[in-house]
């Protein structure tokens, strides 16, 4: 069976942004509708700023959706940017019950992931393809011959000479504590890159996030044996991502 269109919902830390995805394409149908998260983003209160995205777009079939924590069967084991009551919470459940649809929900960079290699720079590659993620943190998603490992959270690995993970040392919010220049910040991204490379010998890292759209700036110091290249979805990726994500755990032909 095949399923032309599906919502996509991306829950960030700052917003929650949904569009209506083409399956065949990855194009939006619709307008982008925007909320801010709640502050604080505790459950139930994100319920409703979700139901207000899905309610913009009078949807009543299933939806995907992307989410800031490590997702295992519906359930929030962490908290990335997100009140801490959401660990233990099922998200699908509660958003499913606020909304009256069936909500497939998985870890946001897995789905921005998903996106990119569905439609994105990622699309044909085999072999081992990391998506990272540079913005406040360091998100990840980890594919083998164009199927996803769920739930790596390799921005949490620790990097020896730094001693402390990843994403303290080499986020952009590092870049913007620490005053960083492009050059300086891309120093240390290129340490953690060489770190990912000796431990999984990938055939392709692709960089998404806002980090991302400056890599003219920091190019000249990556010294790796892997190709480097930015996203094509840039932000419209894990809203992709969260349509797919839904299709797939239908059964649906993508």
């Amino acid at each position: 069976m095949k399923q032309q269109e599906l919502l996509g919902i991306d829950v960030g830390g700052s917003g929650i942004k949904g569009a209506i995805i083409d399956l065949e394409t990855g194009e939006l149908r619709s307008e982008r509708f925007r909320v801010a998260t709640p502050s604080p983003a505790k459950p139930a209160l994100v319920a409703v700023a979700f139901k207000e995205v899905v309610e913009q777009f009078k949807w009543k079939g299933p939806i995907g959706c992307g989410f800031p924590a490590v997702i295992r069967e519906g359930v929030a084991l962490t908290a990335a940017n997100i009140d801490p009551q959401w660990i233990g919470t099922n998200a699908a459940q509660l958003l499913g019950k606020a909304t009256g649809c069936e909500v497939y929900i998985s870890n946001d960079a897995d789905l921005a992931g998903l996106a990119e290699m569905r439609y994105g720079v990622g699309r044909g590659k085999n072999g081992t393809v990391i998506l990272i993620t540079i913005g406040s943190g360091l998100g990840s998603a980890l594919f083998i011959n164009g199927r996803m490992v769920p739930n790596t959270e390799l921005g949490h690995l620790f990097l020896k000479n730094s001693k402390q993970i990843a994403e303290r040392y080499a986020a952009d919010s590092a870049r913007k504590r620490e005053d960083l220049s492009w050059e300086e910040w891309g120093t240390r991204f290129n340490k953690y890159l060489q770190h990912l490379e000796r431990l999984f010998s990938p055939s392709l890292f692709i960089l998404g996030g806002r980090g991302s759209k400056k890599i003219d700036s920091y190019r000249e110091v990556l010294t790796l044996k892997t190709e480097v290249i930015p996203a094509q979805m840039r932000n419209n990726a894990g809203i992709i991502g969260a349509a797919i994500f839904a299709a797939e755990s239908q059964g649906l032909e993508v």
